[in-house]
């Protein structure tokens, strides 16, 4: 069982979320791009993640696979802050009285669907502010007379033109990705955690920092490989209704997975594939590292 401390465990996940866009941020603006771009029936393709990133750094520079990330810091550091904070306190809750220290299917999916759910609500404004900006690089088809000078002014712009419920245009879908993605996310975890730790004490008694670095690594690497392999296809959605130019175009993510399927295959709803996997395992393992070596540092005391 934890003990959670205070506001403790909502700095930790606000750390973690800072990791994760230091490391993740990159392979997301290409993500972003091969899924606006390579889903569209006409305009300029993508060969791969690799010929993107080219295409950007060439462009743009190295600068340019980190546009957007001002809005990622902040939507990702209090969105993760809240992440972990609400997911441990709802565990901590519905573990109250269970007496097994074995993973319970019936307290991690619960919290961890509950937590994704909530912070969905702050990770749709950010996101859609994130993703507008990331494909409006030098190479895009957006016309440099609507393109946004900063994500300040990005949001501002959206919410002028499109009201206030503009900027959480794609909501819905950001929230059954977040709903289903962390219930994947977290049951990867604990129990990737619990049978290496498992098999760690049965091995050796000299258990030191530098192990728990490791299975942090595997666990959150593993975990984020799970999450975006679960949920990629909402993503792709996702990002489709948040760069639409047409702002009356659908909001239904599935209608818009199943025009995808009918033209491209179930390869275009996994547009993005690659650069997503190669972010989801380095990315995630960060959070994860972070997290739990700040956990320490704070003094909450874990299993």
């Amino acid at each position: 069982m934890e003990e959670t401390s205070g506001s403790k465990e909502y700095v930790a996940g606000l750390l973690a979320g800072v990791a994760t866009v230091v490391i993740g941020h990159p392979f997301d603006t290409v993500k972003v791009k091969l899924q606006k771009h390579n889903t569209e029936a006409h305009g300029m393709k993508y060969k791969n993640g690799l010929h993107c990133t080219a295409r950007i750094v060439k462009s743009e520079g190295v600068r340019g696979l980190y546009r957007g990330a001002t809005s990622s810091f902040l939507g990702m550091a209090f969105e993760s802050s809240l992440l972990f904070g609400i997911y441990s306190r709802t565990k901590q809750k519905l573990q109250e009285g269970l007496q097994n220290t074995r993973p319970q299917p019936q307290v991690i999916i619960p919290s961890a669907a509950y937590s994704g759910a909530i912070i969905s609500f702050v990770l749709c404004p950010s996101e859609l502010v994130k993703c507008r900006m990331q494909v409006q690089g030098t190479d895009s088809l957006v016309p440099k007379s609507s393109r946004y000078s900063s994500p300040l002014d990005c949001a501002l712009k959206t919410m002028k033109t499109e009201g206030v419920t503009g900027i959480f245009r794609g909501g819905l879908t950001t929230l059954l990705r977040e709903f289903f993605g962390n219930a994947v996310f977290f049951s990867v975890y604990e129990y990737v955690r619990y049978y290496m730790h498992l098999q760690l004490k049965a091995a050796s008694s000299d258990h030191n920092d530098l192990i728990d670095v490791g299975i942090g690594i595997v666990t959150g690497g593993l975990g984020g490989v799970a999450f975006w392999s679960a949920v990629l296809p909402l993503d792709v959605a996702k990002t489709i209704i948040q760069t639409a130019s047409d702002k009356s175009s659908t909001k239904n993510p599935f209608w818009i997975l199943n025009s995808i399927y009918r033209r491209a295959g179930l390869r275009g709803c996994y547009t993005g594939l690659g650069p997503t996997i190669a972010r989801a395992f380095p990315a995630n393992a960060a959070a994860i590292v972070t997290w739990e070596l700040a956990i320490k540092l704070l003094g909450i005391k874990r299993e």
